[in-house]
């Protein structure tokens, strides 16, 4: 079964602009140390404004499959 619902964030990429942040219409994001966490992740709708204004691909909506 493939889980292809998660939000998944890259803190390596990430450089801190915060574009994400303020995208994000549940709040589930902030910054920290300054890089991007989900502070929030139960309430991530999976709508993908961050993934969209990332300019760093820094964020993905998505997952991995095991089988």
């Amino acid at each position: 079964m493939c889980d292809n619902n998660s939000l998944i964030i890259n803190t390596d990429w990430c450089k801190g602009c915060g574009i994400c942040v303020e995208f994000c219409p549940k709040k589930v994001l902030s910054l920290s140390k300054g890089k991007v966490v989900a502070e929030k992740k139960e309430d991530c709708i999976l709508c993908g404004q961050c993934e969209l204004r990332c300019p760093d691909n820094a964020i993905f909506i998505g997952g991995k499959c095991d089988e």
